[in-house]
């Protein structure tokens, strides 16, 4: 793509340099050459980005006291996004490269135009597979999925009879999409566990990311839905019936219990645990291993923007730090003065 486009397409201002200029591609700075867009986003790192080789800098406006001859710059608001979505523009579109004679495409299917299907996929009977999307090596369509324009699935990827996934989803290797919630019933008399039906669906929205090894079960009698934007780290599991919330972030070794909501923006961060039946409400970011319980809400309501909830039960990270400091002082008293 030539220069002028890109800033057609995602704003910012050219200050310097052709709008003819053409990008190529995104790179650290280190290494950047003549056609290479890197970004700054701070004083120090623009100084950086200008002395190397790259020939397109997107930055702050302010960021630099001037720019050297030669370079093309872009001044942006937040450099990073701005980097960000250049990247997605100029990659290349991967070339269809059909159904492998070794996959496994069943005669009922519905596949769009410019698909690729790898070598050992299965694709079961009654899926429909949009248009210009990449199943990979292996993964598993069970029957009557369906995948929208532009997903891209992963290989070893298994997506169960009935999930449905919007345009622009991503689900990275291994993950499995739609297995049954864990849910039984307790015969008091005899200790045994029976199942309970776990019959529902599993609904993913356009534009959302699962990562590696990531489990997402379906509802129970109704469904599980994600919801648009979400990004899934590896390795989380949320279970049946749960409700994730546009742009959510979940991040690795997260765990939801079924029947859960998390409301939108939320930031769920590493190893937090959430009870069944909660609601987390917009905006909550719980910290590293905190807990919420069975039950309980959580909204940001009345804590400043950007408060961090942590701890078992999870609560303001500063309240946590003061209870600590408390104990801690209440520690290095003597015996006789703690009663002890």
């Amino acid at each position: 793509m030539i220069l002028k486009e890109l800033v057609d397409k995602l704003g910012g201002t050219l200050v310097q340099g052709d709008p003819d200029w053409p990008v190529e591609g995104v790179s650290a700075c280190e290494g950047a050459g003549t056609f290479d867009l890197v970004f700054a986003d701070s004083a120090p790192s623009a100084v950086q980005a200008l002395a190397g080789g790259a020939g397109t800098v997107v930055l702050r406006a302010g960021a630099a006291l001037s720019y050297p001859h030669g370079k093309s710059i872009v001044e942006a608001p937040n450099p990073r996004l701005w980097f960000s979505r250049a990247a997605k523009l100029i990659a290349p579109r991967p070339l269809a490269g059909g159904v492998h004679p070794r996959a496994i495409v069943n005669a009922d299917t519905i596949l769009g135009s410019s698909i690729s299907v790898g070598a050992g996929a299965v694709i079961e009977a009654g899926a429909h597979v949009g248009e210009g999307t990449r199943i990979d090596a292996g993964a598993i369509i069970g029957h009557g999925v369906r995948v929208g324009e532009d997903c891209h699935i992963y290989p070893r990827a298994v997506l169960y009879p009935g999930v449905t996934l919007g345009d622009n989803v991503v689900v990275h290797a291994g993950a499995v999409l739609g297995a049954d919630g864990f849910g039984y019933v307790r015969d008091p008399a005899t200790g045994t566990y029976t199942q309970f039906p776990q019959q529902g669906t599993l609904v993913v929205e356009d534009d959302v990311e699962i990562g590696a090894n990531t489990t997402i079960d379906r509802g129970a009698l109704r469904e599980t839905r994600i919801r648009r934007g979400a990004k899934i780290d590896n390795l989380v599991h949320v279970g049946h019936n749960c409700d994730i919330g546009e742009d959510v972030i979940l991040v690795a070794l997260t765990g939801i219990s079924g029947s859960s909501e998390v409301g939108k923006g939320a930031v769920i961060a590493g190893q937090v645990g959430i009870g069944d039946h909660v609601s987390i409400g917009p905006g909550v970011i719980l910290g590293g291993q905190a807990g919420v319980l069975t039950g309980k809400t959580l909204t940001a309501d009345g804590v400043p923007p950007g408060t961090v909830f942590w701890g078992t039960p999870a609560r303001p990270l500063k309240q946590v730090l003061r209870e600590q400091a408390t104990l801690a002082r209440l520690a290095r008293r003597p015996a006789k003065e703690r009663g002890a």
